[in-house]
């Protein structure tokens, strides 16, 4: 008698590693093209949900987000959301012209600047996908490794170059480990997505703390002369499970920055036992499941370098929270300043990047930034004509003096086109800002208020002093979004992941809540006490009751018993 023979159905995360194997993406960009030529119904499954991705292309949503679809993923529609790597978020006005014109003739008018620095295209058919791509590619712009197991899109600080108050411009660096590292075929089969970032500001806008592996400025003095270099950080990270960056013992001089930044991803693409779960793949695992150290990392760097890194020096850590840029600020060229405009939860137009791109060649020289706030700053800009751009920029709804609302909100794609959403989070944002403008006008401190469609954490709930995660629960017998609350995240001088309160409220009571938890703040605070430290002063239960009004019996956050699928940012 014939035994039978049981089979066993792969994991995802050895589902994902034979598909690396098969082939590297990157070799394949006909591939792309014979699709458009065949139609949508010519895509086969592994490219639709896998190697797409190497080349920053992922299929949209169809507006239901997770709930719609199974295994914690929605279904896919016939068009793809893109993403155009963008640097150190450094842009030129013909580059975004072009990305406009993109915009406009396949996105349907529509764009979101991410956290990433990146600029994010929807609604694109395979065949416009392939037309938009070439566009891109006469402005030396387009979408490959954005996504995918690879190293992303490496920000930078947006000023780099003309901030008045900088250590000095690591641009060079940041767009340095792009080239080596972007699209290199050595790392095209990293564990999971890398995360990299380099910053010579004071104010570490580019978030090192969350990155894989960053870099931030700072300078030493030998032989009586200044020395420039950076302290190293590793494992930062957020989605389901944040974990902050280690900082090394080290001290990186400028000419091995990229040299140790290349040493950190090959450190981290030869850790097979990150390769067995893809939701404990990230460089932080090795922190957090894996009882690495900092001294075993820096141990294990220092081999694969061939060289012992000098100790590290003294940093001073920001205190600042917003790390926006936005408003008018003078540059340290004389007669010149910069103007940061907040784009609202990141979405802008087609036609407002156009003016973009024409206002900033009107009032500078062409030069525009992007921010991990998905925000758009013009550099260049002589002093005596910064009033007259904010009031252009205001008159396209890039608002210079925003409220602080507007300025600190962010917000992820949500299930608008995301598959792995639970809520809608964009109109949300806008009107809960508005909402928050109308009822509390007096408000006058920093809020970063991050909402995020899922535990993914791609809107960055965990760093925000109000974080909003999404989740679907049953009012009035209908299931509709909600919004859990978790409060007190923030980095810098005062970093530590944002803590769940235990409560809960549908999207349309959000607004109500966080009014009685502001006044409340208002009316309590101490002198000159900010946000971060009033909620440090608080425990959940307070929290809970001032969200509330009253007594509120703590509530879990509803994480499902499976592993939650990563997400796209």
């Amino acid at each position: 008698m014939t035994e039978a023979v049981q089979v066993v159905k792969e994991t995802k995360a050895q589902k994902i590693e034979r598909l690396k194997r098969e082939i590297n993406p990157w070799e394949h960009v006909e591939q792309i093209r014979h699709f458009a030529r065949e139609g949508r119904g010519s895509i086969p499954p592994e490219w639709a949900n896998a190697y797409f991705k190497w080349w920053g292309i992922y299929t949209q949503g169809d507006g239901v987000g997770a709930i719609g679809g199974k295994g914690g993923e929605g279904l896919a529609t016939e068009y793809f959301m893109m993403r155009i790597g963008l640097p150190n978020g450094i842009l030129r006005s013909h580059q975004l012209r072009a990305i406009a014109g993109v915009t406009k003739k396949y996105a349907r008018n529509l764009a979101d600047i991410t956290v990433r620095q990146n600029i994010q295209l929807h609604w694109l058919t395979i065949e416009g996908l392939v037309e938009a791509m070439d566009a891109l590619a006469t402005v030396g712009l387009g979408p490959k490794g954005a996504c995918g197991d690879v190293v992303r899109n490496v920000t930078g600080c947006p000023l780099a170059g003309v901030a008045g108050d900088e250590i000095f411009d690591a641009s060079p660096i940041a767009r340095g480990i792009a080239g080596e590292l972007s699209g290199n075929s050595d790392f095209y089969n990293l564990p999971r997505k890398f995360k990299i970032t380099a910053t010579g500001c004071r104010s570490w806008c580019s978030y090192p703390e969350i990155n894989d592996v960053a870099l931030t400025a700072i300078e030493r003095i030998r032989n009586g002369r200044r020395e420039p270099g950076f302290s190293l950080r590793v494992g930062g990270g957020l989605s389901a499970d944040p974990h902050l960056g280690v900082r090394l013992n080290a001290f990186v001089p400028l000419e091995k920055a990229i040299d140790v930044v290349r040493g950190v991803a090959e450190l981290f693409r030869e850790q097979s036992a990150l390769r067995e779960n893809r939701e404990r793949a990230r460089l932080k695992h090795l922190f957090l499941q894996q009882d690495w150290t900092e001294e075993r990392f820096r141990c294990e760097l220092e081999w694969r370098l061939g060289y012992k890194l000098e100790g590290a020096e003294y940093e001073q850590v920001p205190g600042d929270v917003y790390r926006d840029h936005v408003g008018i600020h003078p540059q340290k060229q004389p007669g010149l300043a910069y103007v940061g405009a907040s784009v609202l939860r990141g979405r802008i137009s087609g036609d407002q990047l156009a003016q973009a791109a024409e206002l900033s060649e009107r009032f500078g020289t062409g030069e525009l930034r992007t921010t991990t706030m998905q925000n758009l700053i013009f550099v260049n800009v002589p002093r005596s004509r910064t009033g007259e751009l904010a009031r252009e920029l205001e008159q396209i709804d890039l608002h210079v003096d925003a409220t602080p609302f507007w300025r600190g909100a962010v917000a992820c794609t949500g299930t608008e086109f995301c598959k792995l959403a639970i809520t809608e989070t964009k109109s949300f944002t806008r009107w809960l800002v508005e909402e928050l403008e109308s009822r509390i006008p007096e408000f006058d401190q920093q809020l970063k208020l991050h909402v995020t469609g899922c535990p993914n954490s791609c809107g960055q709930h965990w760093i925000a002093d109000i974080g909003l995660e999404g989740k679907k629960i049953k009012h009035n017998g209908k299931l509709v979004d909600a919004y859990y609350f978790c409060a007190g995240g923030s980095l810098g001088a005062w970093a530590r992941t944002a803590r769940p309160v235990g409560y809960r409220a549908p999207a349309t009571e959000v607004p109500e809540a966080l009014e009685r938890l502001l006044r409340t703040y208002l009316a309590t605070r101490e002198r000159s006490e900010n946000l971060r430290a009033w909620f440090g002063r608080h425990s959940d239960l307070e929290l809970r009751e001032f969200l509330a009004g009253a007594q509120f019996a703590p509530v879990e956050r509803d994480l499902p018993s499976r592993a939650v699928p990563h997400g796209v940012e």
